[in-house]
């Protein structure tokens, strides 16, 4: 896809970068992957044209210090990022924005600003702006250069899925209250009650562990059923709808390392998943643009252990 020229920014004050780093890269020639890959710290680029509506889905790479926004399954934005350092190591997993907050001040450490936050966990993960050296030195959380966080941040709404990714390590699914109590496993029956959320982006998300599929929508479970996937479930991976024509739904495969390729589905692929039939009805009936599916290997009651360990503030 040609996008001819794209801006990369740097992350005004609170960035580790010199004014020289800032400029215009024509890439009609290259890709967005290979810019990716030799961003400076603070430096980002950002995209929305390619794709300029619907919900979107941000992974972050703790590997790679590189998280990428997606809308509609669309790449449009990318930034380097500072996660937690050692012994404050980011906690991977799939999360929703519970919180949104222009001035924010850390509440454990020395009052800490915390630019554009967004929160992910009631533990004191956010998203937000800050100092970026090139490498993990946060006490959790996930630092963004000034100017993307404000970019983001006008974007966002709460309920949208956030990974976070430490391959080849799989992400596990951050425990809410909801998460944690919902009840798992073949033998619990199916709920629907979208009228506890009736607006908002849409995620899914497949344990396969548990044999379990959890619907959210502004990041409220609306949804559960029992689900089988065939085949072995080694890692952690994502599915976005694309799009919706005469030909039918559109959708792609997410890579969650620092690569931004990603890779169309074919029918056959769903033939993995085992559900209800009245409960894949129902969820037909939400389908639109930029929804997401998550499938992990991992139980939604067990991921609560290594969170409730951190304790995060900048």
């Amino acid at each position: 896809m040609r996008l001819g020229f794209v801006a990369v920014a740097l992350g005004a004050s609170l960035a580790t970068v010199t004014p020289s780093r800032a400029q215009q890269i024509d890439i009609s020639s290259g890709s967005v992957v290979d810019i990716i890959a030799k961003l400076k710290p603070g430096e980002y680029v950002w995209t929305p044209e390619v794709a300029p509506l619907g919900p979107m889905l941000l992974i972050v790479n703790l590997k790679s210090q590189r998280a990428v926004l997606y809308r509609n399954g669309v790449p449009i934005a990318a930034t380097t990022v500072s996660t937690g350092r050692p012994g404050r190591k980011t906690p991977t997993g799939i999360f929703t924005i519970l919180q949104k907050q222009v001035e924010h001040y850390s509440s454990k450490y020395d009052s800490a600003p915390m630019p554009y936050m967004e929160r992910l966990t009631w533990y004191g993960v956010a998203l937000h702006a800050g100092r970026l050296p090139g490498y993990p030195a946060s006490h959790g959380c996930i630092r963004m250069p000034a100017g993307f966080a404000k970019l983001l941040y006008g974007l966002t709404s709460l309920g949208m899925t956030v990974v976070i990714a430490d391959l080849p390590a799989a992400p596990r699914v951050a425990p809410t209250p909801e998460l944690v109590d919902a009840e798992q496993g073949d033998e619990a029956p199916t709920e629907w009650t979208p009228e506890r959320s009736p607006r908002g982006p849409v995620s899914v998300i497949v344990s396969a562990s548990d044999h379990r599929a959890l619907v959210l929508r502004n990041g409220v479970i609306i949804g559960t059923a029992p689900v089988t996937v065939k085949g072995l479930v080694g890692g952690t991976w994502a599915y976005a709808l694309r799009s919706v024509d005469k030909d039918g739904q559109h959708w792609v495969k997410l890579e969650l390392s620092q690569r931004l390729g990603n890779e169309p589905v074919e029918p056959q692929e769903w033939q993995r998943f085992e559900a209800p039939e009245a409960f894949k009805k129902e969820v037909a009936g939400i389908v639109e643009p930029g929804m997401t599916i998550v499938v992990t290997p991992d139980s939604l009651k067990t991921a609560a252990a290594p969170v409730t360990l951190l304790q995060s503030g900048n």
